[in-house]
């Protein structure tokens, strides 16, 4: 009776409890953690697999790609100077307004406040123009085919102010010459003044690298405002990077005038001082 009142209450309890839920035998459970350690291992597989392609790609031409979809130039222009030190400069317009008059005749101006004035007044060189450009390859490979100035405008000479500031000192050497005055424009050397340079030369440039281009613009029988065009062959695109001059305006060149309208001379103690405009004066580097 003893045996049979027990086992019923074993039925008994287990009915009320449900019973233990069914495990997962041994062998099973092991090839779900294979599973998860075999995933695991073939994601980090592939994904060091898709790093390494893709530091291949963006190494040897990747970043090529990025530049050009952001829109980025093949050149980079690092600087631009033209050269104004010791050289006679021309004013297209006389300085008329009382707040440029006193900039210009001032003996304690501040340079940045000068070089704008004159920008207003378009000041530029007679007769030639040295500039300086620095160039910045932004490209893994890229070949500069060809640099020539764009004229823009073409006036007469510029007559405004003459503004002699002292003897204009032997050039340094300059690689390349353009003669606004001759069709086409065009870079050549001093020593092949009728050959263009870019048909014979180009500059290859990697990413980073830099190339100082001395260029001597010349214009004697008109005034002219120009940029610069460099044709850059970048893979295979050609792209055009323009260059203005400093502070993003045109450059600026002019021929003599046969007169002036008004002239100042730079005295190292009072600034610029009004002085003759008499041919004699504004036609030779001595006043």
């Amino acid at each position: 009776m003893a045996r049979k009142r027990r086992g019923k209450a074993r039925t008994k309890g287990t009915a009320k409890t449900g019973g233990d839920p069914p495990q997962e035998g041994a062998s099973g459970g092991g090839w779900k953690a294979a599973r998860t350690w075999l995933a695991g291992i073939v994601s980090a597989v592939l994904i060091a697999a898709i790093g390494v392609v893709f530091t291949a790609w963006y190494t040897t031409g990747g970043t090529d790609a990025v530049d050009n979809l952001g829109g980025a130039p093949p050149l980079t222009i690092g600087h631009v100077d033209v050269e104004q030190d010791e050289r006679p400069l021309v004013l297209r317009e006389p300085v008329t307004d009382p707040r440029d008059r006193a900039t210009l005749l001032g003996r304690a101006v501040d340079n940045a406040e000068m070089a704008a004035m004159l920008a207003r007044h378009h000041v530029a060189t007679i007769g030639d123009a040295n500039i300086t450009v620095v160039l910045t390859g932004n490209r893994s490979s890229l070949r500069i085919i060809d640099v020539r100035p764009r004229v823009l405008l073409r006036a007469p000479p510029a007559d405004g102010a003459y503004l002699y500031q002292g003897t204009a000192g032997e050039a340094g050497t300059i690689e390349l010459v353009a003669d606004l005055d001759r069709r086409p424009v065009r870079f050549t050397t001093k020593k092949e003044p009728d050959t263009a340079y870019f048909t014979k030369k180009q500059i290859d440039l990697k990413r980073g690298e830099r190339v100082t281009l001395s260029l001597s613009v010349i214009g004697k029988s008109a005034y002219y405002e120009f940029d610069l065009v460099a044709t850059v062959l970048a893979g295979d695109r050609s792209e055009q990077v323009v260059i203005n001059g400093p502070g993003g305006v045109p450059f600026r060149l002019t021929g003599p005038a046969d007169s002036y309208r008004s002239a100042y001379k730079l005295v190292e103690t009072a600034g610029w001082v009004p002085t003759s405009t008499d041919r004699a004066c504004t036609a030779v580097t001595t006043c």
